[in-house]
């Protein structure tokens, strides 16, 4: 009797992973072009310069650019590079050709004075801010106004200064201050949009953390599983590892700023009094279970 040929068995197939792995694409362009469009926007906030003060041929140029913002101390420091142009400069600017003096405004702790013939150097002078207080971390603004006057050899001579901003921690938005010979600006500072970014998506991991010990807590209640000793170090790891991710937050925020009170400490405080009702509950279980 010839044998049979039974045809082989056909192979089932699973379900297909395209219907997932398409929007998880999707989702990554998207992230990946708005992220993109916001690095952008603050590069290009960064690398505008502002120009405010006289047109004159013979006039001091003043380079102001804020290199860092001391919310804490309440002040910021701004890197002066001056140069005097036409008739008022010799060596091509490098050197006035007599005294000069660069008085600022009130805010700025101090003038400038550059002896005459001698090269100029780039100067830092701290520029006290005002308005608004470090515990509204990360919505904190600030306000200051910085101004240049310049005399030579006692007579004032036009001025001319460009502005930029080099702290990526703030953005500063200035408005100029009309003046024939002075060049003033009204400065607005604010944190940065991607520090915001950051700050409010630390706020979010912290709450879905606090949430996921507090789901993992009523199971184990719930259940009377006893003392699960992985679930406790995982809680209590957690507990310590949201101090060290808090601290992490740019720009040092303060305890008791706005990140503590809207996340970081109702967190901590969730996760502490679910990993003592774990203890508890799981040591009572234990008892129970060794009784006659």
């Amino acid at each position: 009797m010839a044998p049979t040929w039974d045809p082989p068995p056909q192979r089932r197939s699973g379900p297909s992973l395209l219907p997932v792995l398409l929007p998880i694409a999707l989702l990554i362009v998207v992230a990946v072009a708005v992220g993109s469009w916001l690095q952008f926007s603050e590069r290009q906030a960064l690398d505008t310069v502002h120009t405010v003060g006289s047109g004159a041929p013979d006039r001091v140029d003043v380079e102001a650019t804020v290199q860092r913002v001391d919310a804490a101390a309440r002040e910021l420091l701004l890197r002066v590079r001056v140069t005097p142009r036409g008739t008022l400069g010799e060596e091509e600017g490098t050197a006035p050709v007599a005294d000069l003096s660069l008085q600022t405004s009130k805010a700025t702790l101090g003038d400038l004075a550059f002896k005459a013939h001698e090269r100029l150097t780039i100067r830092d002078v701290q520029v006290a801010i005002t308005g608004g207080s470090i515990s509204d971390y990360p919505f904190d603004t600030y306000e200051t106004d910085i101004e240049f006057s310049a005399l030579l050899d006692g007579k004032q001579v036009p001025v001319r200064m460009w502005f930029s901003n080099n702290d990526t921690l703030f953005s500063v938005s200035s408005t100029p201050a009309a003046s024939p010979q002075e060049a003033a600006l009204e400065l607005a500072l604010a944190r940065s949009g991607s520090l915001l970014v950051f700050v409010v998506f630390m706020m979010l991991v912290m709450w879905a953390l606090a949430a996921s010990v507090l789901i993992a807590t009523w199971y184990l209640t719930t259940r009377r599983q006893g003392l699960v000793w992985p679930a406790l170090a995982w809680m209590a790891a957690t507990l310590f590892a949201l101090s060290a991710f808090r601290n992490n937050a740019p720009g040092t925020p303060p305890i008791g700023c706005v990140l503590d009170w809207f996340a970081f400490l109702w967190a901590e405080t969730v996760i502490a009094l679910c990993l003592i009702a774990v203890v508890v509950i799981g040591v009572r279980t234990a008892l129970r279970s060794d009784d006659p």
